[in-house]
């Protein structure tokens, strides 16, 4: 049964799975609407959020979409090769200014969500340039991955240090593009009143903190970044051939809940396949340490595993200004394993703790986002939802005895948790009422790629189609749950990370990501099984899978490219018309 031409869509955000997912729509006859508290396009490449400094981890061809080619990073020398911010912020405002004029709601905050027993879908909002409240109506409705509100610690928070009379500055790194010219203005004077250089204390180790740092560093700024454990980088002396970073080559090397391919059982369901691949990922990760000559006591060596975890950043090439550049030349300090816990008495410094006691006229805390899902949806739709993270219903069963997963590192936290997402689309309770789903809630390597197919097999949903779906809600929940346990033995202890909005699916080497969310964006928690995901996605839609072709030998070092999914509303409608024809006859 088809959805009629014109039903409405609300889409909650305008960032790159917003906007791709409302072209997509808009392509198969849907009334689409995008609603955003930003005043320009982009989520979190709007112009509002992005900073000097700022670069995204994926490689050029990463984050665009089929039908709008990116142009080549404007700054290419000075980033590694990789886009700025202001490149991704210019992309992001000329997609949605080509594809999606008068769509896109600026200026406008969600208060809350319901949905009556009429199934429309009812979003009440404010306009933040009058005050004004409305309610917008939607026959269905897509949430972006909700992850915007900054996350800070109550014992390093900006009101704590108001009370215990800190008299620098301090704030979020999202406030960095607007507290930038008042921390280059900032001055500080010793005992005898003479000027001195300020101190600057970022809290963090994710790509945020990397950037900033690396930004005032390079600005004459003394910089110190405290930080418990390293995100795992990947740095090399020549850019990765495209047969190796932008193929399957390294999500092979990243065992899936599915071993498709007699490759991949072989790399990871023998003893031989588990040494070759951790010799790979180990000789990945000692290669990078060797371009930028860490020495074998760097707090930088002190990381998430590559392999293991999902806090990893592609730097690129060697740069002696990029942050790892800059802590090997002692113009970027780092403490570490470290924890801010306070402020000092003088206040004019931060306490570790340890006890150390560090000196700082400003503090910027890039303690990453937490989700902005919960409290939005009123307590009757969430719950019809279960969008919530929870305990496991069920224990954790041995299905996976991969070889290449033996000898995880130790879990020392017993909290577990589970997410009922089907496929991180569509919650499993809501399953067969195809009128809500999520986009950009899987990390993964290659974004411009999974949101693009994401927003396909949405519109596929929402239409009716015939595509692979559990028949049921306890069918899906399942899955879910099944799909939960294999992250919590893929990834041990991430998910306690990651929050309500990402917990649904990681598609890590199957995908990337980090620190906060542009350590969820920028630090994309690199899922480099991402290929395996969209490969599920695409046969959900009885579509070819594997686009990028070759033959036994050379399939995982074919380069993935997003022109392989130019057609993909077309065949969806070739196949939508051959079900028709079927039904008729």
């Amino acid at each position: 049964m088809f959805a009629p031409q014109g039903t409405s869509v609300g889409i909650l955000g305008a960032g790159a799975a917003g906007l791709i997912t409302a072209h997509v729509l808009l392509e198969d006859g849907f009334n689409v609407q995008l609603i955003t508290r930003d005043s320009s396009p982009g989520g979190v490449w709007a112009r509002a959020r992005i900073y000097p400094g700022l670069t995204i981890n994926n490689v050029h061809g990463e984050f665009t979409f089929s039908s709008c080619p990116m142009p080549l990073p404007s700054k290419s020398g000075e980033t590694g090769g990789r886009l700025t911010g202001d490149d991704m912020c210019a992309y992001m405002e000329s997609f949605a200014a080509k594809f999606l004029a008068g769509r896109i709601k600026f200026r406008t905050e969600i208060l809350s969500i319901q949905r009556p027993s009429d199934g429309i879908w009812l979003v009440t909002v404010k306009d933040l340039l009058n005050g004004a409240q409305d309610v917008l109506t939607s026959e269905k409705l897509t949430n972006k991955q909700g992850c915007s509100n900054p996350s800070i610690p109550t014992y390093i928070s900006p009101s704590l240090a108001e009370s215990a009379g800190f008299r620098g500055l301090i704030f979020h790194s999202s406030k960095f593009r607007d507290r930038l010219d008042e921390v280059l203005k900032t001055k500080s004077t010793d005992a005898g009143g003479n000027e001195k250089a300020i101190s600057i204390v970022v809290i963090g180790g994710g790509k945020s903190a990397q950037d900033i740092s690396t930004y005032l560093a390079n600005a004459g700024r003394e910089v110190t970044v405290v930080f418990e454990t390293a995100d795992a980088f990947l740095a090399y002396k020549n850019p990765l051939p495209d047969f190796i970073r932008k193929s399957r080559f390294l999500g092979i090397l990243s065992p899936h809940m599915e071993l498709k391919t007699r490759l991949e059982r072989f790399l990871h369901n023998t003893w031989l396949g588990s040494k070759i691949v951790h010799f790979v990922w180990d000789k990945i990760t000692s290669t990078s340490f060797d371009v930028y000559s860490l020495p074998v006591d760097s707090p930088l060596r002190h990381a998430h595993s590559a392999f293991w975890g999902i806090r990893t950043n592609d730097d690129g090439c060697y740069r002696p200004n990029g942050f790892h550049g800059l802590v090997q030349s002692g113009k970027i300090k780092l403490v570490a394993p470290a924890r801010a816990t306070g402020f000092g008495h003088d206040g004019r410094s931060v306490t570790l703790k340890d006890g150390r006691v560090l000196p700082a006229d400003v503090v910027i805390l890039a303690t990453g986002f937490k989700s902005s899902w919960m409290g939005l949806f009123d307590t009757q739709t969430a719950a019809e939802l279960g969008i919530s993270r929870h305990s496991p219903s069920t224990n954790d069963v041995n299905e996976w005895n991969y070889a290449s997963l033996t000898n995880p590192p130790v879990h020392l936290d017993n909290e577990q948790c589970s997410s009922s997402i089907y496929r991180g689309l569509v919650p499993a309770n809501n399953i067969n009422n195809r009128d809500f789903a999520i986009n950009g809630a899987v990390f993964t390597a290659n974004n411009g790629y999974t949101f693009e197919v994401s927003a396909h097999w949405i519109s596929s949903y929402f239409l009716g189609d015939s595509i692979r779906l559990p028949s049921t809600a306890e069918e899906a929940l399942a899955s879910a749950e099944r799909n939960s346990a294999w992250l919590r033995k893929r990834y041990p202890s991430m998910l306690l990370w990651v929050n309500e909005s990402y917990s649904s699916n990681l598609a890590f080497w199957t995908c990337v990501c980090g620190g906060d969310t542009r350590d969820a964006n920028t630090n994309f928690l690199f899922n480099f099984s991402w290929p395996q995901i969209v490969d599920e996605m695409l046969e959900d839609m009885h579509l070819p899978s594997m686009r990028s072709g070759g033959n036994w030998l050379t399939w995982p070092f074919k380069a993935i490219e997003v022109n392989e999914i130019a057609n993909l509303g077309r065949e969806r409608q070739s196949k939508r018309i051959s079900s028709c024809l079927q039904v008729v006859t």
